[in-house]
Formats: C-alpha cells, sequence, structure tokens
C-alpha cells in the first residue's frame, strides 16, 4: 500500500504544477526585437477576466528581478491600455519606444485596478543602448506571504464625515540572507483612477532570515470621503499588495445641512419678529385689536339694575326759558316800591 501511495503521487506532482502554471498571468510577444516607430503585438493569458491592464516597455529589467526603477524606467508616454475578455485572455498592439534608461529591457503588463498581478516578457529594442543590470544589494528582503485585508469597522463619527480609518493586516517573510530590523513601508489611497498618495509607516522590530511576521499599519483616508478606495502596500521601491476599500456616503453630513437649512429661517424670522414687537408702538393692556371705537349707549335695559342716568341740574328744556319759568316766576322778578327790602324807598326817622 505503501508503494502504490508513492507512485501515484509521483504521477500527480506534474499535474498539479501544470495547472498552476497555466493559472499565472503570462506574456507572449509577436517578435523579440523591434525598433522606434514599429509596434508588436502583446498576448497574454491566465489573466482575471475583465481586468485593465498596463503594457509598457521598460528599461533596466529582466523577468527575474522585475522592474529595477519601477515605471520611472518604462517609457510611459507610449504605453498602451488593455481589457481582459471573459477566459483571461487580451491581445493588443504596442508601439516600439526608446525607455529612458539602457536595456536589457522587457515588456512589463500589470493590473491597473483590483488585485496586483505581474509578468515580463523580454524584448530587445534595436539601437538602444545596453548596460549591465546594478548589483543586487545583499541582505533581507521581504516578501508577503499571505493575502492582505483590512480591520475595523466605521462607527457613528464616521456617519457625520468623520475620517474613516481601518488596520491594514499583512504576513511577510524574510527571504534574504539576513535580519531586517524596523523596515520602512509606504502605505498608498487612491481614488478611482488617480494616482495613490503614499504616506511612510516604521514598524517596529526584527524579522531573521526564513522567518515571518504579521504587521499591521493604520489607514485613514480624509475626512469625508467615500466611494471606492484602493489601498496599496509598497516597500523597497516595489508594490507587494493592495487591498479594495469600499466607503460608504456619510449621511449624517446631509442629514444636518437639511435640518439647517429649515431650522436657520425659522429662527431668522422668530427673532424678526420679536425685533418688530420691540421697537414698534405699545398697544393698550388687554387690547388685542385695533379697530373703530363706538360711543357707549346710555340705555337701560327692563329689568337692568344700572341706574339710569339723571339729567344735570343745569340743563333746561327748550320750551321754557328762564323769564316764562312759572317755578321761578316770582323769585327772579324786579323788586316792588312799597317792598320792605327795595334799596329805593327812603327810611325816614322821628315822630310822625
Amino acid at each position: 500500500m505503501t508503494a502504490l501511495a508513492a507512485v501515484l503521487a509521483l504521477l500527480l506532482l506534474p499535474l498539479s504544477g501544470t495547472a498552476t502554471a497555466a493559472d499565472r498571468p503570462s506574456v507572449r510577444l509577436s517578435t523579440s526585437q523591434a525598433g522606434t516607430g514599429g509596434s508588436i503585438t502583446v498576448t497574454g493569458s491566465g489573466w482575471r477576466p475583465h481586468t485593465l491592464l498596463m503594457l509598457l516597455i521598460c528599461g533596466q529589467s529582466v523577468p527575474s528581478r522585475g522592474v529595477v526603477g519601477g515605471t520611472n524606467s518604462c517609457a510611459n508616454a507610449d504605453g498602451r491600455a488593455v481589457t481582459t475578455d471573459a477566459r483571461g485572455r487580451f491581445g493588443k498592439k504596442l508601439p516600439v519606444a526608446e525607455p529612458p534608461v539602457p536595456c536589457p529591457c522587457v515588456v512589463h503588463v500589470a493590473t491597473a485596478t483590483g488585485a496586483a498581478a505581474e509578468a515580463d516578457a523580454i524584448f530587445q529594442v534595436a539601437g538602444h543602448a545596453v548596460e549591465p543590470l546594478p548589483a543586487e544589494p545583499a541582505g533581507g528582503r521581504l516578501s508577503v506571504l499571505t493575502d492582505t485585508r483590512l480591520d475595523g469597522s466605521s462607527g457613528l463619527l464616521t456617519w457625520f464625515g468623520a475620517p474613516p480609518a481601518r488596520t491594514l493586516v499583512f504576513t511577510v517573510g524574510n527571504v534574504g540572507t539576513s535580519a531586517v530590523k524596523n523596515p520602512v513601508f509606504h502605505i498608498g489611497t487612491s481614488h478611482g483612477v488617480f494616482a495613490p498618495q503614499w504616506e511612510e509607516q516604521q514598524w517596529r522590530g526584527t524579522i531573521q532570515p526564513g522567518r515571518k511576521a504579521q504587521i499591521r499599519l493604520p489607514v485613514e483616508l480624509p475626512g469625508g470621503a467615500h466611494g471606492d478606495y484602493t489601498v496599496s502596500l509598497k516597500y523597497g521601491g516595489k508594490v507587494l499588495a493592495e487591498q479594495p476599500w469600499g466607503v460608504g456616503r456619510p449621511w449624517g453630513v446631509t442629514l444636518f445641512w437639511i435640518l439647517a437649512c429649515l431650522v436657520v429661517p425659522a429662527a431668522l424670522f422668530r427673532a424678526g419678529m420679536a425685533v418688530v414687537d420691540r421697537v414698534g408702538p405699545r398697544r393698550p393692556r388687554g387690547v388685542r385689536h385695533r379697530g373703530l371705537r363706538l360711543p357707549p349707549l346710555a340705555l337701560r335695559l327692563p329689568g337692568s339694575h344700572t341706574p339710569a342716568r339723571t339729567p344735570s341740574p343745569t340743563t333746561t328744556l327748550p320750551w321754557f326759558t328762564p323769564d316764562s319759568d312759572p317755578g321761578t316766576a316770582g323769585r327772579l322778578s324786579a323788586p316792588h316800591d312799597d317792598s320792605p327790602t327795595s334799596p329805593t324807598a327812603p327810611t325816614r326817622k322821628g315822630p310822625m
């Protein structure tokens, strides 16, 4: 039974290796050499379906080391973009242009969005200078071993526009020959098709050769950020991993402005009415409405206990005059001569 298991294992190993190699992104060129002004056809397979790719001719590069100087070593102005089909394949014509650094050169294909993936094919630009590659620095080299992830969640303050924050978690291994102490990483955040904004972060610790370590680095976006973002991890000038991040819209800010548009006008109206009441003329107490005042009627209804108004003592009826009033005729007539109190009758004294 042991011998049979060993034979089956030997038969399955090549099949597994072939399937893995077939699933890896690959690039093929219609020709391995061409001069400036011409074009070549670049085809590929094994890529993710419906993925946007960038095609560039880069100098100072070999497939085993990748693009040494990054995209600064590539002819970026003459690059092309292509989208893979449903089976992860593509085909695109690429104009031949001289890169800004000497050859050896490659045609570099890399994903523009989503998870990072890349592949290179050796290419020679006819007439372009060729120089040896710079010596690879000895020492420790870090490589991402597992998929990255973003830990954390949004709180109530984020709903009102606070900066969204997460923690980028990934595991790296030291594939070099010496220890790596306090490595410095670059965390980049990009929104849509815009270039990432890089921020330098240092991890405190030492990773020995052949060892691995889990690293956690904070990531924060500007206040009010929302939409689809991509978090990139770069070390030693090379992008090691990318992680998508969907940020929800801060609806609390929208609700705040809606309430402000309703409350502020109402408060201003009330303040204006208070000023008008303070500055305007004062009204008598108990009177709410101003209108035409009618004279009071001196009427007494039957059964009413209101006393009737009596005429004034000086009131004179219109059909009587002071001289013809019978009640005052004797009192108001002129004095007679025989009246004892008449001032015109002299008083005689002495014997009669």
